[in-house]
C-alpha cells in the first residue's frame, strides 16, 4: 500500500498556473538580441574594396555593462573573434561562413565576393555565428565577446580575460 502511494505522489501532475496574455507578451526574464545588418561595401587603401556590416545588440543580461550597442564590423573582425575564442575559452567556437576564395580570384565575370546574393548570405551566416557564440553562457564572460560588441574600435593589444559583474 505504501508503494502505491508514493508511486501516485511521483507521478502527479505538478499545479501549473495558467499562463495569462500579458504573462505570454511580456519582456523575457533575460534576452539577448543580436542582428547583423546594413551591410555596406566600401573603397579601402589602394582601391580595394571590403564589406562591412551592422552588428546591432540588445540585452538586459547582467554580464554586459551596456544594454544597446551598434557598431560596424568587417569579415576580418569576425575571424579575429573566433581566433580569439579559440585560443582563450573552453569552449567549441562554431565555423564561420567560408572564406569565398574561389569568388576572389581576378578576371570572373561577376562581382565575386561583392555580388549582392554572396554579401547576403554571408549576412545570414555571421548572424547565426555571432548567436550562438554570444548564447553561450562560457563565451558571456570573456573579454573579446564584449569588445566585439560593443566598442567601436576593436583594441587588438587588449589583455584576454573574463569579465568580472561588480
Amino acid at each position: 500500500m505504501m508503494a502505491e502511494d508514493t508511486t501516485a505522489d511521483a507521478t502527479r501532475r505538478l499545479n501549473v498556473k495558467k499562463q495569462t496574455l500579458d504573462d505570454a507578451y511580456a519582456a523575457p526574464a533575460n534576452f539577448l538580441e543580436i542582428d547583423v545588418v546594413n551591410p555596406v561595401t566600401s573603397m579601402g587603401v589602394g582601391k580595394k574594396r571590403y564589406t562591412d556590416y551592422e552588428v546591432r545588440m540588445r540585452t538586459n543580461l547582467p554580464v554586459f555593462k551596456v544594454k544597446e550597442s551598434s557598431v560596424r564590423r568587417r569579415y576580418s573582425d569576425f575571424e579575429w573573434l573566433r581566433n580569439e575564442l579559440e585560443r582563450d575559452s573552453k569552449i567549441v567556437v562554431p565555423p564561420l561562413p567560408g572564406k569565398a576564395l574561389k569568388r576572389q580570384l581576378p578576371f570572373r565575370g561577376d562581382d565575386g565576393i561583392f555580388e549582392e546574393e554572396f554579401i547576403e548570405d554571408r549576412r545570414k551566416g555571421l548572424e547565426v555565428f555571432i548567436n550562438k557564440i554570444a548564447g553561450h553562457p562560457l563565451a558571456q564572460n570573456e573579454r573579446c565577446l564584449h569588445m566585439f560588441l560593443q566598442e567601436q574600435v576593436i583594441d587588438k593589444n587588449y589583455v584576454p580575460g573574463k569579465i568580472r559583474n561588480t
